[in-house]
């Protein structure tokens, strides 16, 4: 699962040799802190593929930040938001994104936000 809040880019997947567990990925630190700051988990770098960075954290814990994260929406437009707390380079890599999935437009049409 890929998830992007106004505090960075995650990538969630199972844990192999641990069900109960959630292996939480990203490409830099922040991205990770609020959610390593929940339970103390501790940030690991450099271990596994193409992520930097990486926790092990419980299911609760995940499913705890990201009805935080769902919660503490107070913003009338994410890319706007995305660029206060994150900084243009980062908002910029987002639109990259954001333009991509339109071609996953099932209308036909394409129409900025």
């Amino acid at each position: 699962m890929w998830i992007f809040t106004d505090t960075g880019f995650v990538s969630a997947v199972a844990d192999r040799d641990n069900t109960d567990q959630l292996i939480v990925r990203s490409r830099d630190r922040a991205s990770l802190e609020p959610l390593a700051a929940l339970d103390g988990d501790q940030i690991l770098v450099g271990i596994g593929s193409d992520y930097r960075y990486r926790i092990l954290c419980s299911r609760e814990t995940f499913t705890r930040w990201v009805t935080e994260q769902a919660t503490a929406i107070d913003y009338p437009n994410f890319k706007n938001r995305v660029t206060q707390t994150r900084g243009h380079q980062f908002s910029h890599a987002l639109m990259d994104v954001w333009t991509a999935m339109l071609a996953v437009d099932d209308t036909g049409e394409s129409s900025p936000a």
